[in-house]
């Protein structure tokens, strides 16, 4: 796992979290949307990132 991956899903979920909370602030629905959509693509980033540690983990016991 790269520890650049995760730091660049996490910047995306903060990024996604402010781009919501501005949405919501001013009324724009699109871009409320695209602060969930990239919300979403960030977890979607970390449970891949997760999935490549347990299959690592997996190999090195092996």
């Amino acid at each position: 796992m790269s520890i650049e991956d995760r730091l660049d899903a996490t910047a995306k979920n903060i990024e996604g979290k402010v781009q919501e909370a501005v949405g919501e602030v001013t009324g724009d629905q699109s871009e409320k949307a695209e602060g969930q959509a990239k919300q979403a693509q960030a977890s979607t980033e970390h449970a891949v990132e997760n999935a490549k540690d347990k299959l690592k983990e997996a190999i090195d016991k092996a």
